[in-house]
């Protein structure tokens, strides 16, 4: 298995799980230390970061507001500049997530390549 395919799934599956029963951030350390254990470039990195924990919050996140969560998220979505469009919301907060999870394994990996020396 390709090494980015493989740190994408370890992602994706334990941030999935930790979120469960852990506050948001427990996929920052997630990231940061799959990353680092694993061998791959640094832009690779990222991108599993990113797509490993932006699916983890935008799959359940679009489940969630097909099936009747959709009145609470257009609510939210008019206190935000979003027009009151849910599904905008829905992917921006994909996004935001997906974005500290591929800064955090960024991180790991440009700290695997500062502990080789």
């Amino acid at each position: 298995m390709k090494p980015f395919l493989l740190l994408f799934l370890l992602i994706f599956l334990l941030s999935s799980l930790a979120q469960l029963w852990l506050p948001w951030w427990v996929v920052v350390p997630v990231c940061l230390g799959l990353a680092a254990w694993r061998r791959v470039p640094a832009g690779a990195a990222f991108l599993a970061g990113l797509l490993g924990v932006g699916l983890s919050w935008w799959l359940p996140a679009a489940w969630f507001n097909t099936h009747g969560a959709e009145l609470l998220a257009t609510r939210l979505a008019t206190l935000l500049p979003l027009g009151g469009n849910s599904w905008l919301l829905v992917l921006l907060g994909g996004l935001l997530a997906g974005l500290v999870g591929g800064v955090a394994a960024l991180s790991g990996a440009w700290w695997r390549g500062a502990a080789r020396g």
